[in-house]
């Protein structure tokens, strides 16, 4: 890992969980609800936290960069700013302009080589900018709302080798697929992790990259802790901490306030939120 980095928000959080054997929660946010869920729960919490926003919100607008960046800025534990499968190199020269603690360089969608080539040139790219990196050797199949579905391609499950080829690359965090997948399992039953191969991947990778894990949906606690004892720093939660919020507008939406859709919908969102910090241990580690 660059020394540039030893001072990188993100890489000081993840290191030190992955140091305290405990996960940290980073959420996927698409509005001012979830932001705010996030900082509030932290607070109460005294967990650290990150917030995660995919590139559709360059897109978007760019005021929920900086309200997610403001968010982070203003917490008064440490919250931090990951852009989540930037999956072009024009979206990660625009994030680059932004406070990003750190993005994902997500070439997984290229073959090998190409994804190995691009992801160390640019991560020297955002490495010169002080953001740090993050990258998915293998494929971790399905999409979710906001990222592009990478299914029809054949699912192809991280080696051990192919990690240490990775993290030769520079990057800081590596987010292995070991059975995990973007979207719906479809059902707790459907959810097959190779626990053996984590292990294998994370003794390759050890003391140079830290393990983030992504495809969490539906997961119950004791899968959750599994991932963590197996040295997931990171934990990316999107309908873990959002079916309750969903759920809450879908049924509520036009027949109460805005106001209060707004006020009782973050609520909802950050009583899911502390729930997974008590699971991943982040509480009290801020």
């Amino acid at each position: 890992m660059a020394k540039s980095m030893e001072n990188n928000k993100a890489v000081k959080m993840l290191r030190a969980a992955e140091e305290g054997g405990y996960g940290v929660i980073g959420v996927v946010s698409y509005n001012l609800e979830t932001i705010t869920a996030v900082v509030r729960a932290a607070e109460a919490k005294k967990s650290p936290a990150q917030i995660l926003l995919f590139p559709w919100a360059l897109h978007y607008s760019p005021l929920l960069i900086h309200l997610a960046a403001a968010a982070c800025s203003t917490a008064k534990v440490p919250v931090v700013l990951h852009m989540d499968h930037a999956q072009s190199e024009e979206e990660i020269i625009a994030a680059a302009e932004y406070p990003f603690d750190s993005i994902m360089v997500d070439m997984s969608h290229y073959e090998k080589e190409e994804n190995l080539e691009k992801t160390e040139r640019i991560t020297k790219y955002l490495h010169e900018r002080g953001i740090a990196t993050e990258a998915e050797p293998g494929r971790i199949n399905g999409g979710e709302d906001g990222v592009k579905d990478t299914g029809d391609l054949e699912g192809l499950l991280t080696t051990a080798e192919e990690a240490t080829r990775f993290v030769d690359t520079g990057i800081d965090f590596l987010a292995p697929a070991f059975g995990n997948v973007h979207g719906n399992y479809g059902g707790v039953e459907n959810i097959k992790l190779d626990f053996e191969r984590l292990d294998k991947i994370r003794e390759a990778t050890k003391g140079k990259a830290t393990l983030v894990l992504h495809g969490t949906n539906t997961f119950p606690d004791a899968t959750m802790q599994g991932c963590i004892k197996g040295g997931m720093t990171r934990c990316n939660v999107n309908e873990l901490v959002l079916f309750k919020y969903n759920d809450y507008v879908a049924k509520n939406t036009g027949k109460v306030p805005l106001t209060e859709l707004m006020g009782k919908g973050t609520d909802l969102i950050q009583e899911q939120i502390e729930y997974q910090m008590d699971v991943m241990g982040s509480t009290g580690k801020a």
